[in-house]
């Protein structure tokens, strides 16, 4: 990217170093620009821009997480992939919306790769972002929009791209029950690839030589107390229990394929292949009473080196992608509030915004007690109440970025402006708002 693009995508990830209202969702300019709308205007004329395209903006999301892996990652670095709609039903200016859960429920589908280390669980960066809209899709893997595809027929090429970009460590990929597909196990581990996915309760398997449904193997070894406790684990904010086993199962059935054809009718049939043998871990929530809190049934490959304990927590720290798509939608950036006209200018403002994103994840994890005392300052500047305790962090990520949003401009501000003269005109025209310290 040219040097005048590369100043104006810095720029751009600095305004988006800030929280955003509903009502004022755009970026904030920062104190040395002229004014808000030669902010707004050069945004969009980056936006706009054909050399500033979705592959050359990911590069430094993808230099992020390769420069993070080795050292955030003991021997894997953990790719959870996730889908969310993005609702724009009353923003009629988007004339290429889709229809997401019914024809009155207009906006985008947004998939997002995350890079997450394996020794903590902390988001290191997005390798891999994709907007879908009735133009195709618009992917940081390509320059032009992409067909768009079946949900689960899109992750081959998304990982091989993914996989392609040289990260240093053996990939292990994380997907919902979205991906419980007999037909892409079978693919996806004759690609040589790790997968970890949580599947339907009701699936049946071969299970020491008969057919049974998955949630029969998993009751059968809680009866014979085969799910020994790992370790404490918070769940909707609540301390509980974490207990897991497992065992191996065999998807020997064809697998299921549902396409729908041109004339929008949908069409099923079966699809035969070899028996695989999978890896089945039972990870069970429960409260300090026994009580069942949750139950996640996961089919993986990962070798048995890898413990069945150790493979819970991976699923476990999932949710982070969960935390990622809450901090766009409401906790900082109001994505659903963005005014941009097309899919395309979107993707590549969240593209921008996804490495301010990074910034934040990066202080988050800094283990220096220069970054410890940073992490105050930006509470204190945010005004948020945090939880205190020997166990409590002190800070969290949308603090951060709003606390980010004080300093920012106030750093800019400080370039142009003296701090005598500033006290100044704070004693003449704000008494009331303004104490010497002492």
């Amino acid at each position: 990217m040219e040097p005048r693009l590369q100043r104006r995508y810095e720029q751009l990830v600095m305004e988006h170093l800030s929280p955003a209202q509903r009502v004022a969702a755009g970026l904030r300019s920062l104190p040395a620009l002229a004014e808000g709308f030669a902010s707004t205007q050069a945004a969009w004329r980056f936006y706009a821009n054909e050399n500033a395209s979705l592959p050359r903006l990911a590069q430094p999301l993808i230099g992020c997480a390769r420069a993070q892996a080795k050292p955030s990652c003991r021997r894997r670095l953990l790719v959870v992939v996730d889908w969310c709609n993005l609702h724009y039903k009353q923003h009629a200016s988007k004339s290429d919306r889709i229809a997401l859960a019914n024809s009155q429920d207009l906006g985008y589908k947004l998939l997002t790769a995350l890079a997450v280390s394996d020794r903590d669980g902390s988001p290191l960066a997005p390798l891999c972002l994709e907007l879908q809209a009735a133009d195709g899709v618009h992917s940081t893997r390509s320059e032009r929009p992409l067909e768009a595809s079946s949900g689960l027929d899109g992750l081959d090429p998304l990982m091989r791209h993914v996989e392609s970009q040289d990260l240093g460590r053996e990939l292990v990929w994380i997907i919902d029950r979205e991906a419980d597909s007999v037909g892409h196990y079978r693919l996806w581990a004759a690609a040589g690839r790790k997968l970890l996915v949580r599947a339907d309760e009701d699936r049946r398997v071969l299970h020491e030589g008969r057919e049974c449904k998955l949630a029969e193997v998993a009751d059968a070894l809680k009866r014979q107390g085969r799910l020994v406790r790992q370790r404490n684990v918070l769940f909707k904010g609540k301390s509980a229990r974490q207990f897991v086993g497992e065992a191996t199962v065999v998807l020997h059935r064809p697998a299921r394929q549902h396409r729908v054809g041109p004339d929008g009718r949908a069409r099923h049939h079966n699809v035969a292949g070899a028996p695989l043998s999978m890896r089945l871990v039972v990870s069970e929530v429960r409260d300090k009473k026994g009580k069942l809190l949750a139950r996640w049934l996961l089919l993986s490959n990962l070798p048995p080196q890898v413990k069945a304990g150790t493979v819970a927590l991976w699923y476990y720290w999932r949710w982070r992608i969960e935390t990622y798509h809450k901090l766009l939608k409401g906790a900082g950036q109001q994505l659903e509030c963005w005014q941009q006209e097309t899919a395309e200018a979107l993707a590549r403002r969240l593209t921008v915004s996804a490495m301010a994103a990074v910034v934040v994840w990066q202080l988050a994890r800094d283990s220096r007690p220069e970054a410890q005392q940073m992490r105050e300052v930006l509470v204190r500047l945010s005004g948020r109440q945090m939880k205190r305790g020997k166990k409590a962090r002190g800070f969290s990520e949308p603090a951060l970025l709003a606390g980010l949003g004080v300093l920012v401009p106030m750093l800019e501000l400080l370039k142009t402006h003296d701090v005598t003269e500033l006290n100044r005109l704070a004693d003449l025209l704000l008494p009331r708002l303004h104490y010497e310290a002492g």
